[in-house]
């Protein structure tokens, strides 16, 4: 299980943003599929990085705060649909290839200030939140947002992340 994390921004995050990471993901798959192993791509952009990422993929041309791509179509939030050997699969490992997340780094830390809670806590959110969209989860309807916002805070609870922490 792992997330590979690319950077393209200099803006500081959390040092420990990889394990944070990872320990999420790990989450999100026991809660969607009692912990098959799987693979996510983070990129670490900027505000222009991802306003053209959102422009390209969504028709959307101004920036936000996080972007996922998921690599699989789910029918019900949380259980796998049927998986192919064919770019499900990690051919060399084996794990399941979820998608792939783009983490606005000048939003996060923008958003912590204006939200008054850490830069490790909004990090943690935004991928908590992106790992969620991955497995199928949205928040289109009120009853699917109250779940989704839910599990973002059972998930971020589980690992120690409220609000009051401090970076």
């Amino acid at each position: 299980m792992s997330v590979n994390i690319d950077r393209t921004t200099s803006v500081e995050l959390p040092d420990d943003i990889n394990a944070i990471a990872d320990g999420l993901l790990t989450r999100v798959m026991q809660l969607a599929d009692g912990g098959r192993e799987a693979d996510v791509d983070l990129l670490i952009c900027d505000s222009g990085e991802i306003r053209v990422l959102n422009r390209d993929f969504r028709d959307i041309d101004r920036e936000t705060d996080v972007l996922s791509f998921p690599n699989l179509a789910f029918e019900t939030p949380g259980v796998l649909p049927e998986l192919s050997d064919h770019g499900d699969l990690d051919p060399g490992t084996g794990n399941l290839l979820l998608g792939s997340i783009a983490l606005n780094a000048e939003r996060a830390v923008s958003q912590a200030k204006e939200y008054g809670h850490s830069v490790k806590r909004e990090c943690a959110f935004l991928i908590a939140h992106s790992l969620l969209h991955l497995v199928g989860y949205d928040h289109e309807t009120e009853q699917d947002a109250a779940e989704m916002e839910q599990l973002q805070e059972d998930l971020l609870c589980g690992m120690g992340i409220t609000r009051d922490i401090k970076d």
